[in-house]
């Protein structure tokens, strides 16, 4: 089977409101990163992904509205809507497909621009659920305590996720919101939708992210060392919340599964040096990583108490901060790309872990985690 890599990052800084930018000045401050990072011009892309949402940006065909500033012109070029790992999917099957080499992928997002509570109604069932008024961040508290009551996991010990990626959004540049804070502070906050605490949600953002994916035959013929795409896969669950389990997540064990089988990795507590997941509120981080295989079912509490998931501990997750310091809906999968491809290449500055070959990064789409993206990066071919 032939192979693919990633050659080029770029994110525009992550901020509350981005009122001085549209759509098109993101995507263009994040592509030509990318073309810089990557040592190209835009004559050396194939051909152009991006990855957008009508709901969030509030208009349709919402692909338009970034399509000349991320280089479509005169390039074939196509759009995703959802999280931006399920787009770089696309990008990775297109440069596999024998018609191009080099695919650019944007995701883009401008939270301060919405009402998420009304767009996140949307998902749900319009006859028996929408009426209810329930959004994304009520959903998740039902998941939450559902996924509490199967472990005894405690609000205080989802707190020390908060405080642990906020820190680690200290030494990241383009993080929203670094703060050194404390389970006292997080405990304290209001209280948004019970157990969910505003420390223990992800805030509201906007930014861009781009990254280019290239076939193994032009993969080393331009200035940045390829991370390659040893394993990726994504699976989705039942749409309504009845038909499954919500303190468990049946797609992401498996999305997970194959993605280490694609990758040829047996024990992924041993194997993988990096995580970088999507973690848009405190418990999310603990059922990702066991659901992924990282830890045991309702024990990834009590190594994080133990610093296991710490920037300088056995296995570091999110050390940029993740979503928690910072998120742009559409564009957060694809910042956990970046982030990762950035460990691998030992370039991510202050937040730099230790030595890395091998990383994880993962994306959502959907209700409490409907629809997961697995993807496992690697420095070495």
């Amino acid at each position: 089977m032939d192979k693919a890599a990633i050659i080029g990052v770029g994110m525009t800084k992550i901020e509350a409101n981005k009122q001085r930018e549209t759509f098109a000045d993101m995507a263009w401050e994040a592509v030509n990163k990318a073309l810089a990072d990557a040592g190209m011009t835009i004559d050396d892309i194939d051909n152009v992904i991006t990855t957008s949402s009508d709901f969030w940006d509030g208009r349709t065909i919402s692909c338009m509205a970034v399509a000349d500033a991320s280089g479509a012109a005169d390039k074939n070029t196509s759009c995703v809507e959802g999280d931006g790992t399920f787009g770089a999917f696309y990008g990775y099957t297109r440069a596999l497909s024998g018609s191009y080499k080099t695919t650019l992928v944007t995701g883009h997002s401008k939270g301060s621009q919405c009402v998420s509570s009304l767009i996140t109604n949307s998902s749900f069932d319009p006859i028996y659920e929408r009426g209810l008024g329930m959004d994304m961040i009520t959903a998740c508290a039902m998941q939450a305590n559902a996924y509490m009551d199967r472990t005894g996991l405690k609000p205080e010990d989802m707190a020390m996720v908060s405080v642990k990626n906020h820190g680690n959004a200290l030494k990241n540049p383009v993080a929203q919101l670094p703060m050194k804070i404390s389970v006292d502070d997080v405990m304290k906050s209001e209280m948004i939708a019970d157990p969910l605490r505003k420390l223990d949600c992800s805030p509201v953002s906007d930014g861009c992210c781009a990254v280019i994916i290239a076939h193994e035959s032009v993969a080393t013929k331009f200035k940045q060392q390829p991370v390659w795409i040893r394993g990726l896969s994504f699976c989705t669950d039942h749409f309504f919340f009845g038909d499954r389990d919500l303190a468990r997540s049946k797609s992401l064990a498996e999305a997970a599964k194959n993605a280490y089988s694609m990758a040829g990795i047996k024990d992924p507590k041993k194997e993988i040096d990096v995580v970088e997941l999507y973690d848009a509120f405190t418990y999310q981080e603990l059922l990702w990583l066991e659901e992924m295989g990282l830890a045991e079912y309702g024990k990834a509490a009590d190594l994080l108490k133990a610093g296991h998931f710490n920037m300088d501990g056995p296995l570091p997750v999110n050390p940029s901060g993740g979503l928690l310091a910072g998120h742009p809906v559409i564009a957060a999968g694809l910042y956990r790309i970046a982030e990762v491809v950035m460990q691998l290449r030992g370039d991510a500055g202050a937040h730099q872990v230790k030595k890395a070959k091998t990383g994880l990064a993962h994306g959502v789409n959907g209700l409490c985690g409907q629809s997961h993206c697995v993807w496992i990066l690697d420095k070495e071919r």
